[in-house]
C-alpha cells in the first residue's frame, strides 16, 4: 500500500509538473496562431500549418488535460509524438544540435512517456471517471 500512494502523488506531481510546462509553452502560441504556423510554414516543413496548429491545441489543453488528470495517458502518449516531431523538426530544419538545442524536447518526451506508463494516479478525473 505504500508504493500506491508514493506512485499516487508521483503521477500527481508529475501530470501537474509536465502540463503546467506545456501550458506554458502553449499559451503564447494560442493567443497568437499565426505566428507559429508563419515560423513553421517558413520552414517549408510538409504540412508545417496543420502541425502548428495541432501542437498548439495539444500543448495548452492538453497541459490542462494532465493537470487535471483527463485522459492522462493519451495526452502523454500524444506529448511523447509531438516531442519526437519537434525533436526531428529541430536536427534537421533548424540545423539543433543535442546540447542547447533539442534535448529539452527529448527530455520532456521522456517524462511524458514515464507519465503514459504510470497512469494518471488516484487524483484525477480518470479515476473519478472510473477511467484508470
Amino acid at each position: 500500500m505504500v508504493f500506491a500512494s508514493y506512485s499516487d502523488v508521483a503521477a500527481l506531481v508529475g501530470r501537474v509538473a509536465l502540463g503546467a510546462l506545456f501550458v506554458s509553452h502553449g499559451w503564447p502560441k494560442i493567443k497568437d496562431i499565426t505566428k507559429p504556423v508563419g515560423f513553421v510554414k517558413g520552414t517549408g516543413w510538409p504540412g508545417g500549418a496543420a502541425f502548428a496548429v495541432l501542437f498548439t491545441l495539444l500543448e495548452f489543453f492538453g497541459g490542462l488535460a494532465l493537470i487535471i488528470g483527463l485522459l492522462t495517458q493519451i495526452v502523454a502518449v500524444l506529448f511523447v509524438l509531438e516531442m519526437i516531431a519537434t525533436t526531428v523538426f529541430s536536427k534537421t530544419k533548424l540545423g539543433k544540435k543535442f546540447s542547447l538545442g533539442y534535448e529539452l524536447d527529448l527530455a520532456y518526451a521522456a517524462f511524458a512517456l514515464v507519465l503514459a506508463f504510470l497512469g494518471p494516479g488516484a487524483w484525477s478525473l480518470d479515476r473519478l471517471l472510473g477511467w484508470a
